[in-house]
Formats: structure tokens, C-alpha cells, sequence
């Protein structure tokens, strides 16, 4: 698997690109970038020390590495745009504005969590937000987020849906039958790969013939783009775009955002090779890791040192307050059962 060597040389010399498109983008979102990307890197870190710990039990996909995607799109959002997540959705549904205290809660399964507890980490919600679910089935969200920018179009409102899915999804037939639908009738919804070179445990390089994913847009009459998904200012530049011509009813993009998990498929491991996780090279890793989306944020950010202190301090606060919150909450009732459910 050499495709990350692959990656370093089609991005050469988009640094200065970055630095370009960063002037062209206020400073409070700058700001707002950092923030939502460090809260999502604190947040995961701190779920993957619980796990270690055993006090949490619900399978976790950590979203670590891949922040700068649900981070440059959901700034692009309005909170009235719907977006729809997978199994590696928890900075998806920070990025949106979801509560730390209840998803806390819910990783922890209690009552108090957004999904009353019963849904754990691979099924939260925040309708309050926009976020209607992550079905956690493989390319599953795909065709949801289609029928929700249908009725948006039927009822003549100006709203977008967003999907977030891996490059696993790519291989199901839905993603395809939903490209061409949506296509068809022009709807408004934008189709998000997150591409981090792994479908579980498997290169995309062993199950797909074309790993180009954004070029299958074509056979749609789509645009189809493929971009840097470790550069928050390219993502939220390229999603807003997108979102503002679907907006206007020109119809749907699917984005390719090459990024990467520093963690596990599943878990709270650190990749490295030979454990009972992950086949991944270490050097593929370190690789990876130069091109952390909020380093490469923080060395164009134009803030000081005590500005960076009082936001990562906030931070800590508030998901230290989450903890407290979910450990203190109880657990669902055996009388919660069949509450919050449809029948």
C-alpha cells in the first residue's frame, strides 16, 4: 500500500495555496476552525482513555485525524441544513453543534445521553442541530440524506443535506443507485467521502478498481472533487461552494476528502502495526501525522499564545464537565424501554 506516497506528491506546493485562501476568510472563522478541531481531538482523547479504562463498553470509532472534514463543512452549514453521519460520527455531531454533555452521556450509555442511552456511540442524534441520525450500516446514510433533499425541494425550501461516509461505501450499490437519483432531480444534497485508504482493515487499493472515488461522479453528470481533507481551509472553501450552488438548486457534489485515522478501525489503539487492530505501517502513520489538520491550522493562525491557552483551557472544562455529567447520570430504565421509539 504506497498510496499515502501517492497523496505527498499530488499535494505538493498546496501550502501556499492554504496561506492563499486563508486571507480570503475572516479571522473569527479561523478561530472558530481551531476550536471545533481541537474540542473533536480532546474529546476523542479523552473517550479513548475511558475505553482504556473499561469504563466505557460501546464500540467507538475515533474520529482523530480526519477533524478538518466535519469541521470545513459544517461552518459551511446553516443549522437548518440537515446532515447524516456513519459509525465515525462523533465530530460530526460536535462540528454541528451538538451537546459534549449529552454525547458524553450516551458513550457512556445513560439516560441523559441524545439518544436516551440506548443508541451508544454509533447511534446519536441531534435533530436540534440538524443531525438526524449516523446509521452506523455501511453507506446506509447515503440514500437518507437523498430523501430529505427531495423534500426540501418539494416544499420549495432553500435547506441542504449533507452525508458524511468512508471510502467503504463505495463499494455498495445504494451509493450508486442514490448518485444517479439524486443527479436526476438536481436535489440538493452534497455526498461527503471521508477517504482514509481503509474500508475496516482493507486498502481500497485491494477492493477497488478505480480509487479515485470523486471520479465516479462522472457517470452521473455530477461534479465530483477530489481535495486535500487534512486542510480545514480547503474543505470549508470547496463544501461552501458546493453547498451555496446546491442552495441555489444546481443540483449535488460529491466531495473526496483524502484524510486518515490515527486510530484504530475501532478503539482507542494507536496503529501500531502487529497489534490486534491494525495491519497499518507505522511509517504510513508518522507520515499522516505531519499532516495533522490543526498544526497546519495553528501555523497560519494569527493569535497569541494566551489566546491558544484560554481556548484549549475552555475546552478542557467543558469536556471535563461532560464526564462528570455522564458518570453522575443514570442509567435508562427497564420501564425506558420501549419509550422513544417509533411503533
Amino acid at each position: 500500500m504506497v498510496r499515502y506516497k501517492d497523496y505527498h506528491k499530488n499535494l505538493l506546493g498546496r501550502s501556499f495555496l492554504s496561506n492563499y485562501m486563508a486571507e480570503n476568510i475572516s479571522k473569527e472563522i479561523l478561530i472558530k476552525m481551531y476550536e471545533i478541531m481541537l474540542r473533536i481531538r480532546r474529546f476523542e482523547e479523552v473517550v479513548g482513555e475511558y475505553i482504556s479504562k473499561g469504563e466505557i463498553q460501546t464500540p467507538c470509532h475515533l474520529y482523530i485525524g480526519e477533524e478538518a472534514v466535519a469541521t470545513g463543512v459544517c461552518l459551511s452549514l446553516n443549522k437548518e441544513d440537515y446532515i447524516f453521519g456513519n459509525h465515525r460520527s462523533h465530530g460530526h455531531y460536535i462540528a454541528k453543534g451538538g451537546s459534549l454533555k449529552e454525547l458524553m452521556a450516551e458513550i457512556f450509555c445513560k439516560k441523559t445521553g441524545c439518544s436516551r442511552g440506548k443508541g451508544g456511540s454509533m447511534h446519536i442524534v441531534a435533530p436540534e442541530e440538524g443531525l438526524l441520525g449516523t446509521p452506523p450500516i455501511v453507506a446506509a446514510s447515503i440514500p437518507i440524506a437523498a430523501g430529505a433533499a427531495l423534500s426540501f425541494q418539494i416544499k420549495k425550501e432553500k435547506r441542504v443535506a449533507v452525508v458524511f461516509f468512508g471510502d467503504g461505501a463505495a463499494n455498495e450499490g445504494v451509493f450508486y443507485e442514490t448518485l444517479n437519483f439524486a443527479s436526476l432531480k438536481k436535489l440538493p444534497v452534497i455526498f461527503v467521502c471521508e477517504n482514509n485508504f481503509y474500508a475496516t482493515h482493507m486498502p481500497i487499493s485491494k477492493i477497488l478498481a478505480d480509487t479515485n472515488i470523486a471520479r465516479k461522479a462522472e457517470g452521473f453528470n455530477m461534479p465530483g472533487i477530489q481535495i486535500d481533507g487534512n486542510n480545514v481551509i480547503e474543505v470549508y472553501e470547496t463544501a461552501k461552494k458546493a453547498i451555496e450552488n446546491a442552495r441555489q438548486g444546481k443540483g449535488p457534489v460529491l466531495i473526496e476528502c483524502l484524510t486518515y485515522r490515527w486510530r484504530g478501525h475501532v478503539g482507542p489503539d494507536d496503529n501500531i502495526q502487529g497489534t490486534h487492530t491494525d495491519i497499518r505501517p507505522r511509517e504510513e502513520l508518522d507520515f499522516w501525522k505531519t499532516k495533522c489538520p490543526i498544526k497546519r491550522l495553528k501555523r497560519i493562525l494569527k493569535i497569541s499564545t494566551p489566546q491558544k491557552q484560554k481556548i484549549l483551557k475552555r475546552i478542557k472544562k467543558e469536556i471535563e464537565e461532560a464526564v462528570n455529567f455522564a458518570k453522575e447520570s443514570p442509567y435508562p430504565e427497564e420501564e425506558d424501554l420501549l419509550k422513544d421509539i417509533f411503533k
